[in-house]
């Protein structure tokens, strides 16, 4: 549908949704424009100060891909009229509000309707160097590519629903998506990253395609050297695969070639829609080591999963 809509032609929009890009990016001066982005969704975990801390690091993550600093937010709420306590929106707000305070995010307002299902996010406003924003679009041939956070959020949180999920999983999916990528901006600031993107919905099959398709590029992943949340794999064997993972599977993989040797479990887990996923960077080959290096430093677990190759067919290979 977004194709169909006429072309914008103010030229100080830097970035706007012709790449399917994190978030927009719009110019100020020459030294200053805004990143912008909006994300909400409904309840993934029981505990609604949780949730409310999640839906806030989902919606800052589109800012931090672009290399922007988050500054204010706007809160997007939907909550039934009846049936349900006030006090479980109430704590919904302020995980909200803590995680925007931890980011150095002022919440300045925000808007609710009534809705028969909880649903609650932001609308996030950035402040970023013109000259230095990070798009999806700048991926060259023998990038090596980063990846932030282990997989399997959707799988663990679908397991969760269904009754199945155990401790370990839940803690560790919990941790991850409470996890501001802040400290793996910050990184790739310092290197030399030609591309960026978050892994959210489409997962890192869906999100790789959009960076592969901007950047004109081929991309080959290694399917040993990615991680995996504890429990991730079991819960992808055991069946619970949300709704999101196949629609990505419908929309992706026609231009994805897995090895035969690729276990259908992880298959399962590279379609796998995250939730406040990590960043997937693609960073020159000669400076691979020093972000990595600067990642670990900042206690984020970054992996090297694979490169972009010249544009071929198929665009995915998943040796």
């Amino acid at each position: 549908m977004l194709s169909k809509l006429p072309k914008q032609s103010d030229p100080n929009v830097l970035v706007g949704f012709d790449t399917a890009d994190d978030a927009g990016v719009y110019r100020l001066g020459p030294d200053l424009a805004l990143v912008q982005t909006v994300d909400f969704f409904t309840p993934i975990v029981d505990d609604p100060y949780t949730f409310g801390q999640i839906a806030a690091a989902n919606a800052l993550s589109d800012v931090y891909a672009m290399g922007g600093r988050p500054i204010s937010a706007l809160s997007i709420v939907g909550f039934p009229n009846t049936g349900r306590e006030v006090s479980i929106l109430e704590k919904i707000l302020a995980g909200g509000l803590a995680k925007m305070q931890e980011a150095g995010c002022a919440v300045i307002g925000g808007h609710s309707i009534g809705d028969e299902e909880i649903k609650f996010g932001y609308a996030v406003t950035g402040i970023i160097n013109p000259k230095r924003v990070l798009t999806n679009d700048g991926a060259r041939p023998g990038d090596r590519l980063i990846l932030t956070k282990c997989l399997g959020t959707g799988i663990i949180s679908t397991a969760l629903k269904a009754g199945q999920a155990d401790e370990e999983a839940l803690r560790a999916a919990t941790e991850s998506m409470l996890t501001l990528n802040r400290a793996a901006s910050e990184a790739a600031l310092d290197s030399e990253v030609h591309a960026a993107t978050d892994i959210t919905g489409f997962g890192l099959l869906g999100h790789a395609r959009e960076m592969a398709v901007a950047s004109h590029v081929s991309m080959v992943l290694d399917h040993q050297r990615i991680e995996f949340l504890p429990g991730a794999r079991e819960g992808s064997r055991q069946g619970h695969l949300p709704g999101g993972l196949q629609r990505n599977i419908e929309f992706v993989s026609e231009c994805v070639e897995f090895a035969d040797r690729v276990p259908e479990d992880v298959r399962n887990l590279l379609y796998d829609p995250q939730t406040s996923g990590g960043l997937l960077l693609a960073v020159a080959p000669a400076d691979r080591e020093k972000l990595l290096d600067s990642l670990r430093r900042r206690l984020v677990p970054a992996a090297a999963i694979g490169e972009a190759a010249q544009k071929t067919r198929p665009l995915i290979r998943v040796l």
